[in-house]
């Protein structure tokens, strides 16, 4: 199964970003709680993405529809950010941890993460929605050699028990996060890097 899931995971895009995460132990999750896992997650990928989508700075529309719908924008955003600051300040998130994932899994960096072969759950707290974690289960397991260079401290997620529908939503918010990087890099003149949310 180790080699599998490395292979799927391997030869997709991933996102790369320092996520306040946590990568602990749990029990492998019985179908009714793995189905509302998938309902969270369904929900949580659909507020991410709307919140991070960002509008072109220049638009050729001026219109007054046009504006005030930015203005609502922006007033959501604040909105947002409020909720997230009361239902999880941000001395109540994990720290940050390095997290590369896709749908597949997710290599995990960090300290005090469990030993290969044992059910983890991996929970990625996005920036833009603080409040709603991704709870992604999993078996975790070890990198295999030859991956990047040696990291200690480092494991590999191999997910489980995801729907199709959540896995296509990470599929597309990665794949956007990842052009938005590249299109960010390009417009700065640099070579494209894997940082940012």
């Amino acid at each position: 199964m180790s080699e599998q899931a490395w292979a799927a995971f391997s030869e997709r895009v991933g996102w790369d970003f320092r996520f306040h995460a946590t990568c602990e132990p749990s029990a492998r999750p019985r179908p009714a709680e793995l189905a509302l896992v998938n309902d969270r997650n369904a929900s949580v990928l659909v507020a991410v993405s709307a919140l991070m989508d960002k509008r072109s700075e220049s638009t050729e529309d001026d219109s007054p529809l046009t504006q005030e719908v930015a203005r609502l924008d922006a007033k959501l955003n604040v909105l947002m950010e409020i909720v997230n600051r009361l239902l999880l300040p941000q001395s109540g998130l994990p720290p940050r941890i390095s997290v590369r994932f896709n749908a597949a899994g997710a290599v995990v960096t960090g300290e005090n993460l469990p030993p290969a072969g044992e059910p983890v759950l991996l929970k990625l707290h996005f920036d833009a929605c603080r409040a709603l974690p991704l709870e992604l289960p999993g078996t975790c397991l070890a990198v295999p050699d030859g991956w990047g260079e040696p990291v200690a401290g480092q494991r590999f997620v191999a997910f489980e028990g995801l729907s199709e529908g959540v896995r296509d939503g990470i599929e597309r918010l990665v794949f956007r996060q990842h052009r938005r990087q590249i299109a960010e890099s390009r417009s700065h003149g640099r070579p494209h890097d894997a940082a940012g949310e």
